[in-house]
């Protein structure tokens, strides 16, 4: 299977910075989904409903990617916004930049730059998380095996999300999608066909 690494926010971010006494507020925050965005957007702007603007962009998956100007000129604060965000490699993510104007004009240039810098600066202070695609799966063995089997999953650094100790053993654990095949052979081959890995599902999780 191909590996799927994917680049996410560590955390939410938020950052201050004045430009011609303009005082602009960068924020950034992982979304799931664009319902979610739109919800934060919302509360973004009830939070600052005295600020000239809310200007916000987000990308969720490869697909998604939207932008908002409010109302500043065409061009100079959404897109600038989505273009940070695309140049940092990161998704699922949202960015609402808040500006109170100081009563000095930028210019078209000075405002691209501005949210530009915001963007960026919130996008830095949340940090960065590799998450890559992993198989889902369980093992079901004796307690004579279970000592081999947890060898196995700590040597090909398996995330082991619960083990139930009752009549036999079973193990729900999650493994890179990389080495998936390699590791169902590694299994069917040790214990000569007895224990089976099962495939229940996929995920995205942190290296």
């Amino acid at each position: 299977m191909a590996e799927k690494k994917i680049k996410r926010l560590k955390q939410s971010a938020k950052i201050e910075f004045v430009e011609k006494k303009s005082v602009f507020i960068g924020y950034a925050t992982v979304v799931k989904d664009e319902e979610e965005a739109l919800s934060i957007i919302k509360s973004k702007k009830k939070e600052y409903a005295d600020a000239t603007h809310n200007v916000y962009a987000y990308m969720i998956g490869d697909n998604i990617a939207r932008y908002s100007d409010d109302n500043e000129p065409q061009g100079t604060a959404g897109m600038p916004t989505l273009n940070s965000i695309r140049m940092s490699g990161i998704t699922d993510v949202l960015v609402v930049v808040t500006r109170y104007f100081g009563g000095i004009l930028l210019g078209a240039g000075g405002l691209v730059r501005a949210y530009s810098t915001a963007a960026s600066m919130a996008l830095d202070a949340g940090g960065e998380a590799i998450f890559e695609s992993y198989s889902v799966m369980r093992i079901k063995c004796s307690y004579s095996d279970y000592g081999k089997i947890n060898i196995e999953l700590t040597s090909n650094n398996a995330i082991i999300d619960n083990t139930s100790f009752e009549d036999d053993v079973t193990i729900d654990f999650a493994i890179k999608e990389d080495i998936h095949n390699k590791f169902l052979l590694r299994i069917t081959d040790l214990f000569s066909g007895r224990i089976i890995p099962e495939v229940v599902g996929q995920r995205i999780d942190s290296n």
